[in-house]
């Protein structure tokens, strides 16, 4: 998989995630075998560029492999300032959102709204493409709604404007993530374009990930969701592609000794007042299988102090060691 001048070291990419796709976890993404990790959506609007939040978004310090940045926006010249912008801070590709379904996007006429107006779609990637000489890549759903699903459209535009990788979730925006992805429209646009196709949605298994290369032909996968506590699951997509058969599961060993390191990454990245409140939300990822009832998780979330964090941790996964004994 090839974007721009920019060889990846294999077509799995790791979706962008306001909330989850921090530097933390790219980074431990990228160990576990993405071949790209994108950056959470960052704002085009430069009043909020100096906020805490957006500062974090832009942290890329210390990250290995390619540094891609998503940006979201309506409006074309400040879309081009934020491209530049980010280029400025070190990214080396910037990535465009016309995904994203939440409603204080789409509000904004940001994010996925923007695919009801082609023509703005595409005054937007020119802009963006014209600011940077890097490559420039775009991530969008199918349509607006089932009886909207001009992707093949937008794909067009795409093509034509100089976006170099396209990135399509299977569904609309009507659809955010309910129900099930549909891949006839993903299909659809590979065979309508020749710039690289990535496919997402719905892809939580190496059978899933092969099953829907093979139908859609794209040229690679981003996983979202999938990778939620399972940052594993990329070089198990990897294993199973090149071999055809499944990868052995990771350790309770290995679980436990991932989930600490990314607790303490987030602890040491947020701070850990606010560290100890963001890594809830990937705990309960981590242990969804273990913790069916969610007891554990109940008792966790009233942890305050990122140091008891980890010492509640250890003694649940010394429970778990003793259980499997």
């Amino acid at each position: 998989m090839q974007i721009g001048p920019y060889q990846l070291d294999n077509n799995l990419m790791l979706a962008p995630m306001a909330g989850v796709t921090d530097r933390p976890f790219r980074q431990l993404c990228k160990r576990m075998g993405a071949g790209l990790v994108v950056s959470e959506m960052l704002s085009s609007n430069p009043k909020v560029w100096r906020s805490d939040k957006s500062r974090q978004r832009m942290d890329h310090s210390g990250e290995s492999g390619l540094r891609s940045v998503q940006i979201a926006g309506a409006d074309p010249d400040l879309m081009a300032q934020a491209a530049e912008f980010n280029v400025q801070n070190g990214a080396q590709i910037i990535d465009i959102n016309m995904g994203c379904p939440a409603k204080k996007v789409n509000k904004k006429l940001a994010g996925s709204a923007l695919l009801q107006f082609p023509e703005l779609v595409e005054d937007i990637i020119c802009a963006v493409v014209r600011a940077v000489d890097v490559p420039v890549t775009l991530k969008i759903r199918t349509g607006w709604d089932p009886d909207n699903r001009n992707g093949v459209t937008i794909a067009r535009i795409a093509e034509q404007n100089g976006i170099q990788s396209l990135a399509v979730h299977g569904r609309t925006r009507a659809c955010m993530y309910k129900g099930e992805a549909e891949y006839d429209t993903i299909k659809a646009i590979k065979a309508a374009v020749s710039i690289p196709v990535v496919a997402n949605g719905d892809i939580t298994s190496p059978e899933k990930a092969k099953a829907v290369l093979d139908y859609t032909g794209a040229d690679a996968l981003m996983v979202g969701r999938g990778a939620q506590g399972r940052p594993w699951i990329f070089r198990e997509i990897q294993h199973y592609l090149m071999h055809g058969e499944q990868l052995a599961p990771p350790s309770l060993d290995e679980v436990r000794q991932t989930l600490l390191e990314h607790v303490v990454n987030v602890h040491q990245f947020y701070g850990a007042y606010l560290g100890a409140r963001i890594a809830r939300k990937h705990v309960g990822w981590y242990l969804a299988e273990h913790d069916d009832e969610r007891h554990f998780r109940r008792e966790f979330n009233g942890i305050e102090d990122a140091s008891e964090q980890l010492d509640a941790l250890n003694r649940y996964f010394d429970k778990l060691t003793v259980a499997a004994a």
